[in-house]
């Protein structure tokens, strides 16, 4: 028995399904005790955007470390917090017409959408909120009560969470408007749905199984909102940072959330969560929300460094260009087993290929752990293969990869043929 199984909690997951000891890490390479090398396609569940160990954070922090700069500080104002906001506000706010206050929460993405909807609901007086089917949001008490999967909700009591969910994009399929579904039901006095604080979603949901909002969706849910006088949450814990080319997952859309969440990539790799709230929103009493690590030095350091590739485009298009590679590859191989109904999905960097056939998606992405990739599941039946790989992933290692995928698709389709 391990030192992880006699210790470690039985609610440990990621150890079970990529069952090595990890020793160093560069880009989109983990290596093991044993010296096997992995290719990542996971990057931290999203918050390895810029890669393992990008050689400008390493140095930042080394240097910040040297020369004693504050570790821990609450919401104290710091040189690393000042430099911090002064970059985002250059780099990433300003250029996009974004008029947002920042705040820091705990962080954790969850304690950041806690913040949010305590505060959605202290600025409209309403307890409701709606949520979307297959949402995933986090696993604290607010944040599990706007996320869709019964596996995680099914042993809490969640009664009194003042939720409503509403079918996603394409839920039904590309010929139902779930948008107009979700304007009448709000229209409606006899629908049973209040009208909420807020409206809860994701862009692109990941754990959900990489469905993808369209841009007229995402548009209509914003003008629902401005109808009703209800505010717009948008989560872009995992697929914000560059994940989907532009810096923020909704850029492509016309839209303008109240409120938008972000952790994972913001911090360069360290533990960052902050809440982007419109002006006239930030009506919180001083210490309302509160939290001994609110605004971590060492990730503003590490962001700092990062943000830099916001400068220009050449992040975005590198990431337009790999994401081109990655769906041409995947469309491939479903082209290979249309007996199999498979799905490609997904924008910029994060992918999915969508297997029905129940269990496969898990044999493949064993199969392919077996082979040197770090690849999970996503969906309600964990029947996508997600394709998450950092953004500055080089070019030879993200065909590497793809190859692997190829390989174990069709060993497992073979060993499932000889077992049939």
């Amino acid at each position: 028995m391990s030192i992880f199984e006699k210790l470690e909690s039985n609610v440990r997951t990621y150890s079970r399904s990529f069952p090595a000891v990890f020793e160093k890490a560069k880009n989109a390479l983990l290596y093991s005790e044993e010296g096997k090398r992995y290719i990542d396609f996971f990057a931290g569940a999203g918050s390895l955007n810029y890669g393992h160990n990008p050689p400008e954070v390493s140095a930042a922090l080394i240097a910040y470390l040297q020369e004693d700069g504050i570790l821990l500080s609450l919401d104290k104002e710091t040189r690393a917090k000042k430099e911090f906001l002064e970059q985002f506000s250059d780099l990433i706010l300003t250029p996009r017409n974004l008029e947002y206050r920042v705040q820091f929460t705990g962080p954790t993405g969850a304690n950041a959408i806690e913040a949010a909807l305590k505060l959605s609901r202290t600025v409209k007086k309403r307890r409701g909120i709606i949520a979307f089917t297959n949402a995933f949001h986090g696993l604290t008490q607010g944040a599990l009560s706007v996320t869709g999967n019964s596996y995680y909700r099914n042993n809490f009591s969640l009664q009194d969470a003042c939720v409503s969910f509403m079918p996603y994009d394409n839920y039904f399929g590309p010929e139902h408007n779930t948008a107009s579904f979700l304007r009448r039901m709000l229209e409606d006095p006899s629908s049973g749905i209040d009208i909420p604080a807020a409206i809860i979603l994701e862009a692109i949901q990941a754990e959900g199984g990489v469905n993808v909002a369209s841009r007229d969706w995402l548009e209509e849910i914003q003008q629902i909102c401005i109808d009703f006088d209800i505010l717009l949450i948008v989560d872009d814990i995992q697929v914000g940072n560059g994940r989907s080319g532009s810096f923020f997952s909704f850029e492509d859309a016309e839209i303008t959330p109240d409120i938008v969440v972000m952790a994972k990539s913001i911090g360069g790799g360290l533990p960052m969560s902050l809440v982007l709230i419109k002006p006239e929103h930030d009506q919180w009493k001083p210490g309302e929300h509160t939290g001994t690590f609110r605004g971590n030095n060492l990730a503003f350091v590490a962001s700092i460094s990062l943000l830099n590739y916001w400068k220009d485009d050449g992040l975005k298009d590198a990431v337009i260009r790999k994401s081109q590679v990655v769906q041409d590859r995947l469309q491939n191989i479903a082209n290979q087993y249309k007996e199999m109904n498979m799905e490609v999905r997904g924008k910029g960097l994060i992918q999915g290929l969508k297997i029905p056939e129940e269990g496969f998606g898990r044999k493949v992405s064993k199969n392919a752990f077996k082979q040197g990739l770090i690849i999970e599941t996503a969906g309600p039946y964990n029947e996508v293969l997600k394709l998450l790989p950092p953004l500055t992933i080089e070019d030879e290692l993200l065909l590497e990869g793809l190859n692997i995928i190829e390989k174990s698709v069709k060993q497992s389709f073979e060993l499932q043929e000889e077992q049939a």
